[in-house]
């Protein structure tokens, strides 16, 4: 089980911008105050290849294939072949739906894949060679070079962190106080999000990552030689995709917390998944092995406490295997 709790720990430079509310007006370049001011660092080895496939092969992604899996590529003009993987199912079935009223003979759907074991090899393999042939043809199809893995975001999600990156200081100071947004004040900060935001411009391969510097996760130990009565807590970061499951559970965790708590002031990050990677795979002041990536579950009408998670074996059962069918 996964238990959620607030701690006092200060933010790590590592992770941008962050002062109290996090991403409300912090200053690219400025100085933030370290968790170590003086003394030794801690630093933590790089993670490995194999370790950061791990860490990402919990999270579901989710493409347009035929019945035996394959992949179908989508050609948007006669020199660009794209495979899309979308973080939302939504999204994933809203293409879906084009492409069969268009394609009414093809036998199309949906088919999920675990983001760990599609990461390094397609996202990052820019030149690999992968085969093509039309989803309902029985053929070998012909190799080709040069395929566009394009990795979708919600687009809820991908506005949001536009927001966080744009927003006036004194519009989150607004929100945290919990005045009223007229719809003309709605619609600009909107229209900054979408014409200054520095990152997350297109719609895909900029994933975002929120995080709540405070919020820790206490995971159960797994089954195994482990798990013992004795055996301790594992005490994680979570990262989530989601902006509105994180701001979900926090609110829900203030409700059940002590005075103590009620108070603090939560130190929102953003970054993206790549940059998350990127960081991964070097010597990091950062113990990115106790953090945990949460997907994204759709929210109920009663919130947090309505919304049944599936497990991870639920998860990894519904994904497709290690290959993408001809892919």
């Amino acid at each position: 089980g996964l238990d959620v709790s607030a701690t006092a720990a200060k933010s790590s430079s590592a992770f941008g911008v962050s002062r109290g509310g996090g991403l409300f007006g912090g200053k690219a370049g400025e100085k933030e105050d370290s968790a170590v001011a003086d003394g030794e660092r801690t630093v933590y080895p790089a993670m490995s290849q194999e370790e950061i496939e791990e860490w990402l092969g919990h999270i579901p992604v989710f493409a347009v294939t035929d019945s035996k899996g394959s992949g179908v590529v989508l050609r948007p003009d006669n020199d660009t072949s794209v495979f899309y993987f979308f973080m939302s199912p939504q999204m994933a079935n809203a293409t879906l739906q084009t492409l069969k009223a268009s394609n009414e003979d093809m036998d199309l759907q949906i088919s999920a894949f675990s983001l760990g074991k599609i990461w390094y090899k397609m996202l990052e393999g820019a030149d690999s060679e992968v085969k093509l042939r039309r989803p309902d043809s029985e053929d070998e199809g012909v190799t080709s070079k040069g395929v566009q893995y394009r990795l979708v975001p919600d687009t809820r999600d991908l506005m949001g962190a536009r927001m966080l990156l744009t927003m006036d200081p004194a519009d989150g100071e607004r929100l945290k106080a919990g005045e009223e947004f007229t719809v003309e004040d709605a619609q600009k900060a909107v229209q900054k999000a979408m014409s200054d935001s520095p990152k997350f411009k297109q719609s895909y391969n900029e994933i975002p990552v929120f995080m709540i510097q405070q919020m820790r996760l206490q995971k159960q130990p797994g089954e195994g030689a482990d798990a013992t009565p004795e055996a301790e807590l594992v005490t994680m970061l979570p990262m989530y995709f989601s902006l509105q499951n994180m701001v979900s559970t926090w609110q829900q965790f203030l409700g059940q917390a002590g005075a103590d708590v009620k108070d603090v002031e939560p130190a929102i990050n953003l970054l993206e998944l790549h940059e998350v990677v990127e960081l991964m795979s070097k010597e990091s002041e950062i113990d990115f092995r106790n953090t945990l990536l949460i997907p994204p579950v759709p929210m109920s009408p009663g919130g947090p406490e309505a919304t049944a998670a599936s497990t991870e074996e639920e998860q990894i059962s519904q994904m497709g295997g290690e290959t993408l069918g001809d892919l």
